[in-house]
């Protein structure tokens, strides 16, 4: 691209000068200068080099950028802040092991964690949807874990932060409703537990595995972990700051920021953010989405107390109001929650998120080394299957179990139906988004699974025709799954779409396993079986560049620390561009981003997302001046057909409002 004439506010002495740079403004024209100049935290100048010079005082400090690129601050739309800060502690990276390998790793946590007998161990980032193999010893995570950690609960969390797993001891302190101590089993999960029955995974006779999904976690009580955790973020909150601007990040959408206790445990976010300006070592913006489980308002009669909800939001929110570090005038709510089931259990466990037609139940078979494969699908509507969901009673021993499964060649809980469940009650969820909507709040909802989208969609467009305000940027997250009717209506509506880049890969005999098969008929997994061009999930699955050309704004969020708790913006740049894991293949190659339109989604379009593109997103005169400095140039790696190198790229600086407030050397 060539240099841009200079734009700027006149001269002055300004505090700071940059010159020698390739600074991409992600202005409205793109353009790209060589310099500019910073004065009380504010851009005064952005232009060329030749010009500079009148912007350089006695006191101006010069930096000379040598050549390298520089960008606007990235802003990271969609993140959990209080869980990107390593602690130690047991962390599996994300990595698929067999259930032997997990147990080998779980019981040296254990004994790395000197803990007594009875005290919670904690597991992060355990690869739920690859790997866990089972073999003679493991037919069950339960069993793995119970081998590692005989005499003591453990709770494994998945790199999603939806799928959980446990052992005997823990799913032994499950509480029912009444605050009784029953456990989890296969008698409490016909009566206590009932409604959670399609979230459990389950083993070969109906007893409970181990693999819990969303809110088939709550009856287990494992917070003594995450609490302790978060006693470390408080004391060390710059902590916080500082792996954000290491990351170039200077703006973040805090997902699900919660007074009491959130989805990442107990403890208020909003203590770590006021200790930061308190101290001075906010550097960073933050827009946090409040989070409330609305049925914690229920009254006695069963209906949500929408007042004492907004008591509690509205007081927060004004908390804030005119903050200019800090907002908390949206609100988050989920709609559904994760798709993936887990095909090495037997029967196979559902995806917890919500469909407008039934889960597919595939039969699986297994090769030597242990690979699954998708053999056949079962007919639900079978004469066998009618009746073992008719009279359960009759296949409910395990000889029963083992003839109707050597008879039919599959589980007799594969004949279930389930389409998965809505994170809420539909109405409750609608009515949520109303009410919120009217308040004057942003509506930020993690969407994952079509039928959840389109849910989603119907609320939203609701709440606008409803208070007659259509600007406010209402967003909408994830979208593992959408129609082409609902984003052609999402484009009409001008809605935030964040994207997690890096999820989008194509992983034939791992990830896809658990996803791919429950929603169409595919045969094998091969890459070719399981990701045909023209089939149902690969046409929806993360429809990033149809919704742009629909008219969505396309916005950046990491999730972190789902998959890994560095937010990792050049890896998710890169992804968005090739739309596949290093040396991998791609998932909808036609869904590929330009290079330009995944900075545009981690700048100016997520600044707009926050509410704040006056203010930054881009480098403009009368901006903050925020901005970071990278070791290469990811548009020319991009144009000269190098995108795969993009994740590779390293923050050699971050100033956040003129001032610098990281490089390499600070840490």
């Amino acid at each position: 691209m060539p240099l841009a004439p200079a734009i700027a506010r006149g001269p002055v002495a300004a505090d700071l000068v940059l010159k020698n740079a390739r600074v991409y403004t992600v202005d409205g024209a793109h353009r790209i200068v060589e310099a500019l100049a910073v004065k009380d935290g504010k851009l005064v100048f952005v232009g060329s080099n030749a010009a500079i010079g009148a912007f350089i005082g006695s006191k101006t400090v010069v930096e000379d950028a040598g050549g390298k690129l520089v960008l606007p601050g990235l802003v990271d739309a969609h993140i959990h802040p209080r869980g990107i800060v390593d602690f130690g502690g047991c962390n599996l990276e994300a990595k698929a092991h067999t259930l032997a390998e997990i147990a080998t790793l779980v019981r040296q946590c254990l004994v790395d964690a000197k803990l007594e007998p009875g005290k919670w161990l904690a597991v992060s980032q355990w690869e739920y949807a690859a790997g866990n193999q089972t073999d003679a010893k493991f037919a069950t995570l339960r069993a793995a874990l119970d081998d590692a950690a005989p005499d003591n609960p453990v709770v494994m969390t998945g790199w999603d932060g939806h799928h959980g797993a446990y052992n005997s001891r823990a799913l032994a302190l499950a509480k029912n409703a009444k605050g009784e101590t029953v456990g989890y089993s296969k008698k409490t999960l016909q009566t206590d537990f009932a409604h959670y029955k399609p979230v459990v995974g389950v083993d070969i006779h109906g007893e409970p595995s181990g693999d819990i999904q969303d809110e088939g976690k709550t009856p287990i009580d494992s917070s003594e972990t995450s609490r302790e955790e978060f006693a470390k973020l408080l004391a060390e909150p710059q902590r916080l700051a500082q792996a954000l601007n290491s990351r170039g990040i200077t703006a973040v959408w805090d997902a699900a920021a919660s007074a009491s206790t959130g989805i990442f445990g107990p403890g208020s976010i909003f203590d770590v953010y006021d200790k930061l300006q308190k101290n001075g070592q906010q550097s960073f913006r933050v827009n946090m989405a409040q989070y409330w489980a609305p049925e914690d308002f229920r009254d006695a009669d069963g209906r949500v107390n929408w007042d004492a909800l907004f008591t509690q939001a509205d007081a927060i929110k004004r908390k804030y109001a005119g903050n200019p570090l800090a907002s908390a005038d949206s609100v988050k709510i989920f709609a559904d929650g994760d798709m993936e089931a887990n095909p090495n259990n037997v029967p196979p466990t559902f995806g917890a998120a919500f469909r407008p037609v039934p889960y597919l139940q595939p039969i699986f078979e297994k090769d030597a080394q242990g690979n699954l494969s998708v053999k056949d699908y079962v007919d639900i509507s079978s004469p066998e299957c009618v009746y073992a969901r008719a009279v359960p009673a009759d296949l409910s021993s395990p000889t029963a179990i083992a003839d109707f499964t050597k008879r039919y060649g599959f589980h007799p809980g594969q004949c279930a139906i389930s389409y998965g469940i809505p994170q809420h009650a539909p109405w409750i969820f609608a009515d949520y988004v109303m009410k919120a909507h009217l308040k004057g709040y942003t509506i930020h909802i993690h969407t994952i699974s079509d039928a959840a989208v389109h849910m989603a969609l119907e609320a939203i467009e609701a709440a606008r025709k409803a208070d007659g305000v259509y600007t406010r940027p209402d967003t909408l997250a994830h979208l593992q799954c959408a129609t082409p009717a609902d984003i052609k209506r999402i484009g009409e509506d001008r809605l935030n779409l964040v994207y997690t880049f890096s999820w989008m890969y194509a992983e034939p005999t791992g990830y896809d396993l658990s996803t791919v098969p429950f929603f169409e008929k595919v045969h094998g997994n091969s890459y070719e079986a399981l990701h045909k061009p023209n089939g149902f999930f690969e046409q929806c699955n993360y429809p990033t560049k149809t919704s742009k050309d629909a008219g969505a704004v396309i916005v950046a969020g990491s999730d972190a620390p789902v998959l890994t708790q560095d937010p990792q913006p050049f890896v998710n740049m890169e992804m968005g561009v090739t739309r596949s894991r290093r040396g991998g293949q791609p998932i909808s190659p036609w869904q590929r981003l330009s290079v330009e339109d995944v900075i545009d989604a981690y700048t100016i379009n997520g600044a707009r997302a926050l509410n704040r593109g006056a203010e930054i997103g881009s480098l403009e005169v009368g901006k903050s001046a925020d901005f970071i400095i990278v070791d290469q140039d990811i548009l020319e790696l991009a144009h000269s057909g190098h995108p795969e190198k993009i994740g590779d790229t390293k923050v050699l600086a971050t100033w956040f409002m003129g001032k610098k407030v990281y490089s390499p050397s600070s840490e």
